[in-house]
């Protein structure tokens, strides 16, 4: 089959980015529950979270850097949107009968400092797993699609855990335990990822053959702020 390397905006495509923002946001409210994985301690999104890299891995194979980068600040606004929509529930006075206001604010009320670890790490991580997909899809001529997908995943999943955690719990927890955790959350993602390579290719097969586009990224802008282009 004969792919056009120029992608459009379809309805696969919104759908896909659709359950991006979902995947993200929902992972925002499940990550202040912790959780217990052989004897290591890692947040309830843990669970969700690495889909959106799933997800990113496909945005950049198939449609290319461009579009990928659409999604990821339509994540990040969305995810924005949420937070402040939680933070202005959380302000208004409740109802005398009410008596669920210390649940919503352990629940939905971010702490600022953790909201913008949060953030940089989302904004560092997606950034750097598409580049790194982008730039080796082009260098490997789009062969070897679990090389990409995986070393991206090292890559963006690396810089995500090392900033929002870092970020997030510096000061709070000594230095090993921080450089534990990042080490435990990184693992984590990576054989998350590898794991579901079967499904990405299946995906990214599927997607290419509906949409019938493979875009490269040659000469393209990395800038990650161009996002209106």
């Amino acid at each position: 089959m004969n792919y056009s390397s120029e992608p459009r905006v379809t309805g696969l495509f919104l759908v896909l980015a659709a359950i991006f923002v979902t995947l993200l946001v929902t992972s925002n409210i499940i990550a202040v529950k912790l959780i217990e994985v052989y004897g290591r301690i890692l947040p309830a999104a843990i669970v969700l979270f690495p889909m959106t890299y799933i997800l990113g891995d496909i945005f950049t194979e198939v449609y290319g850097f461009r579009f990928a980068r659409r999604v990821i600040w339509l994540g990040f606004m969305c995810n924005a949107v949420a937070v402040a929509g939680f933070w202005v529930g959380g302000i208004l006075p409740a109802a005398s009968f009410w008596e669920g206001q210390d649940s919503y604010d352990a629940i939905l009320g971010y702490t600022p400092r953790l909201l913008m670890a949060s953030f940089a790490g989302y904004l560092v991580g997606e950034f750097a797993n598409s580049m790194v997909l982008s730039r080796l899809k082009v260098a490997t001529e789009g062969r070897m699609l679990w090389t990409r997908t995986i070393s991206s995943t090292v890559v963006g999943q690396g810089l995500d855990s090392v900033v929002f955690i870092t970020l997030a719990f510096i000061g709070t927890v000594t230095s090993s335990s921080l450089v534990e955790l990042v080490i435990t959350v990184w693992v984590f993602k990576v054989v998350y990822e590898a794991a579901a390579t079967p499904l990405t290719y299946a995906v990214v097969g599927y997607v290419k053959r509906r949409e019938g586009v493979d875009a490269f990224d040659r000469g393209a802008s990395m800038n990650p702020l161009a996002f209106l282009r």
